[in-house]
């Protein structure tokens, strides 16, 4: 696991202030933590370099593209097959990589061994997902789904 960077009270201000809007300038990031804007570049910069802000992007809002259901699906992975030089996590983690559908992925502990979240335009969509993909990935032995019903807080803005 890496060290955590140290960051400073003008590095945390900054971050919230990226955190709040990605698009701001310079000059308007200067502006909110009291830095010159070239000052600000700089530790913008220094941020990026470290792997602090690891990049940035647009929040797009799921049901306006058509995205309405989202699915909590826990997966218990396979034992490893006599003879087999990848482990059915290892198999598995390559695959989910190509599968749209899948926007976030995290190991677990305990019962099952992944906790995907998965994000589709409806139930016919989500089915064909779970039985000509999921399922049909030899690593996999049982999931269990789990389905949004409200969103009742969503935020990628860490606490600093």
């Amino acid at each position: 696991m890496q060290d955590a960077t140290k960051l400073d009270a003008l590095d945390r201000r900054i971050l919230r202030a990226l955190q709040a809007n990605g698009r701001a300038t310079y000059d308007e990031l200067a502006e909110q933590v009291g830095l010159s804007p070239s000052a600000t570049l700089r530790r913008v910069k220094r941020l990026e370099e470290s792997g602090v802000i690891a990049g940035y992007v647009a929040l797009v809002q799921a049901a306006q593209v058509g995205l309405r259901l989202t699915a909590y699906i826990s997966v218990r992975m396979a034992k490893q097959a006599p003879g087999s030089k990848r482990s059915p996590m290892e198999v598995f983690g390559a695959a989910l990589q190509n599968w749209p559908e899948v926007v976030e992925c995290v190991s677990l502990a305990g019962d099952m061994d992944y906790l995907l979240r998965v994000v589709v335009t409806d139930m016919e969509h989500y089915s064909r997902f779970v039985m000509e993909q999921l399922l049909r990935h030899p690593s996999v032995q049982d999931c269990k789904t789990s389905f949004v019903l409200n969103q009742v807080k969503a935020t990628m803005a860490l606490p600093l």
